[in-house]
């Protein structure tokens, strides 16, 4: 057996029901399914089974341990000689196990990572979403558009390792702060090939409100700089453009009070402003051709400014308890 799927659950048995459907018209299926039901209040052994005569899929109901030590589990489980990591929220495209494939099989690699993409039938709040975590105008610039594929750091939604890689390694060592970004340093730093396989793309279907979201983007600044605790090396200048990003139109909105009783300040004011209305008007512009709509690319202005601003957010209060707490 080539691959082996490892999807960690938690609540979610209508999102893991879309993703089994999608693995069912791979053109590829040398590759088994491994579900770690993590916990779940509301458990998806039903709707796994439902699949067991069309996919070779094992289910496992395991005590809460969080995605990253589910992982592991599920990876201790496995059969293949590659496993491949999907979040219960993905949908995969039909030529994703025949892309990878071929990709190992010519550039040699021992793990990879791969990018996400909204589906055309998602909700614009969905691609608006999608837009913000992907764009090159906010933090999803350096997901998935590398020259170098070898500079990536491999998400957990989407990503890949050998069994030797694992074997190795000993998978996640964190449960849920930035675990995959911490493998995907540990696997090159240990001499693993770790590579971008840019087609092996997966449809991304986040089901989140404005407040999950918001929330989410805050979490992802502060597990940047929880990496840094395994790593020195995690947090370089591009990741601190969010911090940039948020303590910029806070001074720009302090200027703009101050500017009344200190006129001195008006030219800082007016080029500051400038400079975030063509940030948000190359947003709505990108955003809208890209998905051929003005309701995403409307959309995008709000998730792209919230989603900047949290992440910086969360970066700086986490780094703030670092300095302090170690």
């Amino acid at each position: 057996m080539v691959f082996s799927v490892i999807i960690p659950v938690y609540n979610r048995p209508d999102e893991i029901r879309e993703l089994l459907q999608s693995l069912t018209i791979q053109t590829f299926t040398d590759f088994e399914v491994i579900v770690v039901d993590d916990g779940s209040d509301n458990p998806c052994r039903l709707t796994v089974e439902s699949f067991s005569e069309i996919l070779k899929v094992r289910y496992f109901w395991i005590e809460n341990i969080a995605q990253g030590f589910a992982r592991n589990f599920g990876m201790k489980q496995a059969k293949g000689q590659y496993f491949v990591l999907f979040d219960s929220d993905c949908i995969i495209p039909l030529h994703y196990f025949e892309v990878l494939d071929q990709a190992i099989k010519e550039r040699k690699f021992d793990a990879h990572g791969g990018p996400d993409a909204a589906e055309e039938n998602f909700s614009n709040f969905q691609k608006a979403i999608n837009y913000s975590m992907t764009s090159v105008l906010t933090t999803g610039g350096i997901r998935g558009k590398l020259k170098d594929p070898s500079k990536f750091q491999a998400r957990g939604f989407n990503m890949g390792l050998s069994k030797k890689a694992f074997e190795t390694t000993k998978g996640f060592v964190d449960p849920n702060r930035g675990e995959d970004i911490e493998l995907s340093m540990r696997l090159k730093k240990m001499g693993f090939r770790l590579e971008l396989v840019e087609e092996a793309f997966v449809y991304h279907k986040r089901k989140n409100t404005w407040q999950s979201f918001f929330r989410q983007s805050y979490s992802f600044g502060q597990n940047r700089i929880n990496v840094s605790r395994y790593h020195r090396d995690a947090v370089k200048l591009v990741h601190l453009m969010p911090a940039v990003f948020l303590i910029g139109w806070i001074m720009v909105i302090g200027l703009l009070v101050i500017g009344n009783w200190f006129p001195a300040f008006s030219v800082l004011v007016t080029s500051g402003l400038l400079i975030y209305e063509l940030w948000i008007l190359a947003v709505f512009v990108h955003a809208t051709y890209l998905n051929k709509s003005i309701w995403v690319g409307f959309l995008s202005v709000f998730t792209a400014f919230g989603q900047l601003s949290c992440y910086g957010a969360g970066l700086m209060t986490e780094w703030v308890k670092k300095v302090f707490k170690g």
